[in-house]
Order: structure tokens, then sequence, then C-alpha cells
């Protein structure tokens, strides 16, 4: 999971991409980059940290022009301490492309293999990002040789992509002295929408991102989502061609971003994060009261962020007070999307704090979006306890995390997934909570499903292991599996070399 954005303008974009991935800093912490253009010259900046962290004045001074994209990254694929792999990527042929991208290609390998045996490019790190733009750059460079680049030749580029690529896919792009390029997978599982105002000077302003939030929250509006399949290039005049590039494109937008990753006061695909999370706690209070009567429990609490739609709707469902017993640090990163098991775990006491006279003595009902390792939760009854709860009950306004997910969230081998091969019982011994109750997966797709009924489905493989794309069986999980430890082991390398060469600079 990643947050992207792209602008063009007739004014400097730099600060409004630099705001736009502010709002979308929820959706990856581990590094950032922004990329302007200015004629046919690019100019890049990007590094490991926070939006904050990585754009000095200096660094915001050095990215002049009126056309631009951004991005946040949360790794699912490559070297999470590798400055080589924050985005934009860049090739130089044809024309200059820049792009972003938001997903995780499932069939990466296999691109990266054909990519230099067949097409002679040369990939020189881990990420599927330089695959995407490699593919997207060769389909462009086929579609128009000899030529100049039209938006045929561009759809068409986009459509060879597409017929290449499987797995979810979010992506903004910049040809050098053409335009902006976004386009989504045939599937539509990673969101991505767009925005087309009238600047004071009249002329056309057009700006896509992630969320909605990264366009309503920097005064724009939101004009609609980009289809799954399709693809919108914006000339450098500011003209919008949008074309469907997907023989058989089917819209299934990932589960869990209404579950956990988007922001609350975003709309994904015609669907409302926040109201998608108030059902979430309707069906969840039926499967509570199911499970114990509503006498058993003294107070609902949340797990501070996602929870508290679901956690408020489910204490009015059952007739129980709902109150804030935890005390979020802001300043600390999103604990599920650190690289990292020891890290994650670390960092779950410096991020909340219980709040002690709204545990003491009573029976609560602790409420949490999902439970994906188990760490968390465990440490966080851990605490509820310590805060003197009489006892702890653990609600899950998602269902059961059994299988890894490939589509860009960080989740990727069973043996990380505490529901993986277990029975909620055994679960609840392990977080050490008094009941454990999970969502109903059927009744989850119900409730979210009628926001929009447009919808052909959800990609909710993490909860029933079907996967939309239809390529990936029991031979690609243990593949993708194999990589994603082997990948591990150098994080943690990794992350030790660092901790050795800050004591080292620090003695």
């Amino acid at each position: 999971m990643c947050g992207i954005v792209g602008v063009i303008s007739s004014e400097p974009v730099n600060q409004l991409i630099y705001d736009a991935l502010l709002l979308l800093q929820h959706r990856g912490q581990d590094a950032a980059g922004i990329v302007t253009m200015q004629g046919t010259r690019c100019h890049m900046h990007k590094a490991r940290g926070m939006v904050r962290d990585v754009f000095r004045t200096r660094n915001m001074r050095a990215l002049p022009g009126n056309v631009g994209l951004g991005q946040v990254r949360y790794p699912t694929a490559g070297n999470a301490y590798s400055e080589e792999e924050a985005q934009p990527f860049y090739v130089n042929a044809p024309f200059g492309i820049v792009l972003v991208h938001n997903g995780n290609l499932t069939n990466a390998a296999a691109l990266k293999q054909q990519l230099f045996q067949i097409d002679r490019r040369h990939i020189n790190t881990d990420s599927d990002t330089e695959v995407l733009i490699n593919v997207l750059a060769h389909e462009l460079e086929l579609a128009a040789r000899d030529l100049p680049l039209t938006t045929e030749e561009v759809f068409r580029a986009v459509a060879g992509v597409h017929r290449r690529v499987r797995g979810s896919y979010a992506v903004v792009a910049l040809i050098a002295g053409h335009g902006l390029l976004a386009f989504r997978d045939p599937f539509g599982i990673r969101p991505l929408c767009v925005s087309v105002s009238v600047g004071e000077d009249g002329a056309q302003e057009v700006m896509v991102a992630s969320e909605t939030v990264a366009i309503e929250g920097t005064g724009h509006r939101v004009a609609r989502d980009v289809a799954p399949g399709e693809a919108v290039f914006v000339d450098l005049a500011g003209r919008v061609h949008a074309r469907q590039c997907a023989d058989d494109p089917r819209h299934y937008p990932c589960m869990f971003e209404y579950v956990y990753l988007a922001r609350p006061d975003s709309v994904l695909d015609g669907i409302s994060v926040y109201q998608a999370r108030l059902n979430l706690g309707e069906t969840l209070a039926q499967r509570v009261v199911s499970a114990m009567p509503p006498s058993a429990i003294d107070v609902v609490i949340p797990i501070p962020e996602s929870s508290r739609p679901s956690a408020m709707q489910l204490a009015a469902r059952i007739g129980k007070p709902y109150r804030e017993g935890f005390v979020k640090n802001r300043y600390v990163g999103r604990t599920f999307i650190m690289p990292g098991q020891s890290v994650r775990k670390k960092s779950v006491r410096q991020k909340l704090n219980a709040i002690g006279v709204e545990f003491k003595g009573r029976k609560v009902l602790l409420v949490d979006d999902s439970i994906v390792r188990g760490t968390t939760s465990k440490e966080i009854v851990q605490m509820a306890r310590e805060a003197g709860a009489a006892k702890v009950y653990m609600a899950s306004a998602a269902p059961p995390v059994r299988f890894p997910n490939v589509y860009g969230i960080d989740m990727p081998t069973p043996e990380e997934l505490i529901a993986h091969g277990r029975t909620v019982e055994e679960i609840r011994r392990y977080i050490g909570a008094d009941a454990l109750i999970y969502q109903d997966v059927e009744a989850m797709k119900r409730t979210v499903a009628a926001l929009n009924p447009r919808l052909d489905g959800f990609e909710s493989s993490c909860f029933d292991g079907c996967y939309v794309t239809g390529d990936i069986g029991d031979g690609e999980l243990h593949a993708l599996g194999e990589q994603r430890r082997a990948q591990s082991d150098e994080d943690e390398d990794a992350a030790r070399s660092q901790l050795a060469l800050g004591r080292a600079g620090g003695s």
C-alpha cells in the first residue's frame, strides 16, 4: 500500500503535491518522493522518511514546473531500507518517463526475466515498480516507433501493459514533453480518483490521487474514480483524454481499504469509508449479541484509530457506553505498516497508553478494525489488564485474516498470520482475551456492497482465500512466501547495520 498523486496545472505544482502527500501519509511512512517537469526536464527529490522530513525548503525550491507527481511508500516488494527503491522511478527512453505505483505485481519475477532476455532492459533493484516502468516504456516504444506520440499510441501502450502485467496497480506517470498518464489494473483493486477544475487564469487543472481526501483537502473537487482498466491521459494543454484499455475489466476494490487502510473521510469507488466502517460495526454488534449477553459488558472501547466508527455503532446497537480508553501518540507510525516484526512489537506501547479510570474494575469490550499478526492485540489486552480491567473481551470489525495478501498489503506469508491454521479459541488464548468475536465474511461483503451495488464484488483474499486475478495458486503463494522470507532477512540485516552505524557515529 502506497499513496500516489499527480498534477498538471498552469502554476507551479511542488507545494500542491507536497500538501497532497501529507494527506496521504497514512498510506506509507517509509519513504517519499516528488518529481516535477519543466519543459522536457524532470526534477526529482526522494528519500527515506516522512514527507515533512524528506522535503526541506531547499528541496522544494529545486522542484520547479507545472506538472508533477509524488508518492509515499510502504514497501510490499523490494527492500524496505533501500534508498534506491524509494519512488518515483525514472527511465530515459523512450521520451523520458517517471512513474509512481500503488499495488503489487504478482508476476514481477517472470516480467523481470522477460525484460532482460527479450526486451533487452536491465532491472537494477528488487522493486516491482522498476519492472512496471520498464514494461510501460517498452510498450510505448513499440506503439510509437517512428511515429509522433499521440493519445492513440499512449492508450495502445497501456493496453499492452494490461496484457503483460498481473496483480494490482494504480499508476501515475509523466511522459517528458507530452503529459501525465494515470491508469488502473483491470480489477480496480487499488483506488485512484481524478479531479478536473479551472484555475483563476481560466486554465484547466487536473489532479489524480489514491484517495479523495488528497483532492478535497487541497481545495479541489473530485470528478470521479478512474475505472478498472481505464487510462486517463492529460496533455500539456490540460486536455483530458480517457479510454478503456482492458479487454475484460471488472470492479473488485480491495476490502481492506475500507477496513483499515484508507482515511475515514475518503470515498473510494462510490463508497464512504466512514459509512462502511459504521456498517461493519452494525453487523459486528449482531455477532457480539449472539456470543454473549450485553449485560456482560460494561463499556465499549476502540483501539485507535480505524476502529472508532465501528466501535461507536456497536456500542449504540447493544446499548452500552462508548469510551476512549487509549490515547494515541500521533508521532509514531502505524504499527501494521512498519517494516519488521521486532520494530512493530516495540512500537505498540510507544504508540498507545491506557486511561486507567476507563478500565479499572470494568468488563471492557475492545474493538479493533482487524487482527493480523496478533502481536498488537496481545500487547493491548495485556495493557487493559494492567490498567485494572475485570474482564477483557476483544471484537474484530473484520473476519479472521487467514490467507496471504499478494496485492500490496504487508501480510504475504501464512506463518505471519495469527488466524492461519488456528481456531478462534486458539487465537483467543494467544492474545489472552476472555472472549474473542470476529466479523462474518459474508456479512462484511454484504454490508459494504450495499453502499455501491454497481460493484462486481471485492478483493477479499486475505479473508476468503479467493484471488480475483486468477493467477495465484499454492505454487505462486509458496514462491511469494519464499521471496518474502528472504527479503525479511535482508531487511533485518539492513536494520542491524543501520543501528550499528548509528551507534558508531554517536560514540
